[in-house]
Order: structure tokens, then sequence, then C-alpha cells
């Protein structure tokens, strides 16, 4: 147990019963002194942001790759925005915003260049060694690929934004994760935080969508989510006006339902204690039906007209053919591989550190990576 009260001080006064507190955390795999003034769910957002792991993310696809416009949302981008939406609902329910934040903002740490697509390929390559899913490379980021202290490897998280990590997985039984298998859900604030992603990815990627032309406004008419309050403007406003008074409508939307159905779970579940949201016999954060089935509509639109379009498509086959070339490139010749990359091909296996090696790639490295080893006329 960490045992520091000035920072907690704050905690006992505003957080709610159910709230996970500082100063019970199940502490870190590495024991350290804790900071006088700063609590460790602070520290672990501080850690997150000072990661190379998170700065990678500026050059991550969320759907768009970095190269295909300058105001496409990243990453990064997102991760910020996961956290603003997260921390706001956070406050409202009165659940511990540090741990909240740190939670969000290293949800997609774990995440290779080209997005789903470069994943696709990773745990293809990586089927029979282990197996690649970026929650569980994001854990293996936090806890040993990230370099950056005397002592030990990792970044030294406390177990609870390592939790929230691992149960984000849809790989939850996988064994690194054996730590936290004695509960069913994580705590409240990495469930809220899950929700929070959920939100922004879906209201973000529609604007995205909007912006790019992938998707008009007229047939999202036919999504109740956007007719509801494209309907309430005057006919006059500007598309784009429409555009970003209704992307910020779904967002504010959804969020005050997860606010409220919460609230009301909290009481119908009688959770008194932050563990007792982890043992609920359901997620205690959670949407009302009606606005499941708003957002079941929202997903099932963009997935037609937005994840299936013939842009995207065509863009994922290219980022496919680059990841998969880069490793078997790296495979059949680990000297292709940076010397510091090679020093431990020995114990970590030589299949895992090309996995590695790639899933920490951004976008644009991976795109000059291949250029120099496929390209003749590029110099290496």
């Amino acid at each position: 147990m960490i045992d520091r009260p000035v920072p907690q001080r704050p905690e006992e006064e505003w957080l709610a019963p159910y709230a996970m507190r500082g100063g019970a955390s199940r502490g870190r795999r590495h024991p350290e002194d804790e900071h006088p003034y700063r609590s460790p769910y602070m520290r672990d957002r501080d850690r997150v942001i000072h990661t190379q792991a998170f700065r990678r993310l500026e050059f991550k696809t969320q759907v768009f790759v970095y190269h295909e416009g300058d105001h496409f949302r990243t990453r990064l981008t997102h991760s910020i925005e996961v956290a603003q939406i997260a921390r706001t609902m956070a406050r409202t329910l009165r659940l511990n915003e540090d741990l909240i934040e740190a939670i969000a903002l290293s949800h997609d740490l774990g995440h290779p260049p080209f997005g789903h697509s470069g994943e696709s390929v990773l745990a293809e390559k990586m089927a029979d060694d282990g197996g690649f899913e970026h929650n569980v490379h994001g854990l293996r980021i936090v806890d040993h690929v990230e370099n950056r202290y005397p002592d030990f490897r990792g970044v030294n998280l406390t177990w609870e934004t390592r939790e929230a990590i691992a149960k984000h997985s849809k790989m939850k039984d996988h064994a690194s994760f054996a730590e936290f298998h004695e509960f069913p859900h994580p705590s409240l604030e990495a469930q809220v935080a899950d929700c929070a992603d959920s939100i922004a990815y879906g209201a973000h990627d529609l604007d995205d969508g909007l912006t790019s032309g992938l998707l008009n406004q007229d047939d999202l008419n036919e999504v109740s989510l956007w007719r509801r309050f494209s309907e309430s403007l005057d006919r006059g406003v500007s598309p784009k006006l429409r555009q970003s008074f209704v992307v910020r409508s779904v967002i504010n939307a959804q969020a005050s339902d997860l606010i409220a159905t919460t609230q009301g779970n909290i009481a119908r579940l009688k959770i008194a204690a932050p563990d007792d949201a982890r043992r609920a016999e359901e997620p205690v954060a959670a949407f009302s039906p009606a606005m499941k089935e708003e957002r079941r509509e929202l997903k099932t639109f963009l997935m037609a007209n937005m994840y299936k379009s013939h842009r995207v498509v065509r863009m994922e086959s290219k980022t496919t053919r680059v990841v998969r070339e880069l490793f078997d490139a790296y495979l059949a010749e680990p000297k292709l591989l940076p010397p510091p990359v090679r020093k431990n091909m020995e114990e970590v296996g030589k299949r895992r550190i090309v996995c590695d090696y790639i899933a920490g790639m951004t976008d644009k490295y991976a795109l000059e990576e291949h250029q120099k080893l496929f390209d003749p006329l590029s110099r290496v």
C-alpha cells in the first residue's frame, strides 16, 4: 500500500466512496518512494506523457495515414480527446481524475503503425510465437520496452493504471495479465475511460469522415444521432458550422447518457467501494438501451461508408503490404535492424524483437524504412 497522506487530502475531501484513492493503490512492481506533493496517479500520467511511445502517437494512424492531411486525428490527438472527455465524466461522478487521465493517455500506447491494418499483420506473423494485440503490447511497453530508469525497465506505473491497460484488451486471459484475473472488471475509472474512448472515436471519425469527403451530411440524415441535432439548427447554417455543432452535440449526448446511466447503476448495484465495481455482475459504467441503439446505428453507418470505403480499403492494402514486407525482411536478415535493437535478440527471441521494433514505428518511419529497404535508388 502506498502511504503518502499529503497529496491524498483533496481526494478524501472530494472523491466518492467507490473512487480509487492514491493512498489505497496496490503499488508499483518496483518499490519507490512516492513524491511529496504529487499523488501516485499524477506521476503515472506524467510518466506516460514522457514516454517515447506517447510522442510517437503523433504520427500513428487513427483512420487516415499522416500524409493524407494535416487536419485529421492521429493516435496522439485521439488520446488527448479521450482524456478530456474522461476527465469531465470523472469529475461529475466524483471519480479520481488523475487516474482516469493516466488511463486515457496510456490506452493506445501499444498501437503499431497504420492502426488496425498494422496490428492484423503483426498478429498474423506472431500467431505461433505469443501473438500480438495492441493492449498486450501496451502493457509490455510500460513494463519493459521503455527504458528510462537505472534500477528497472519500464516506467513502473501503478497497478491500477496497468490494470486498465490489461482490461481494455479483448485478450483478457492472456498470460501477461495473470495478476489482474482476480476481478471480472477493472476500476470504475477504467470503465469510464473505456467508454470515453468509444465516444471519442465514433464522434471524431464522423467529423474526419465529413472533412475528408468520404461522408456527406445528406446521407447522415438516416442516422438518428446526427438527425436529432442537425434538425435543431436553422436551414441557413453553413455545412461547416452544422458539422461542428452536431459533432459536439453527439459527444455531449453520449457523455450525459453515460453519466446518468452509470449513476443509476451505482445505486442499483450498491457500489460503495472501488472493488465493488470490479466484482459487480455487469459493467457499472454503461449507456442506456436507447443510446446503445443509437450508437450501434452510427457505428454501422461508419463501417459501411467510411471504414470499408474504397479509399480507406486501398490505403489499408498498401500499409498492410508495407508492414508484412518489413517483418519478412528483418526476420530473414536481422542485421538490417539497428545494433541496439539486436542486442537482446537471444534473450527475447528474433520474432519478438522484430515485432517490438515494427510496433514502435510511426507511420512516417515505417514508410521511410520500407523505401530504404526496397527502393534501390534510396540511400540506406
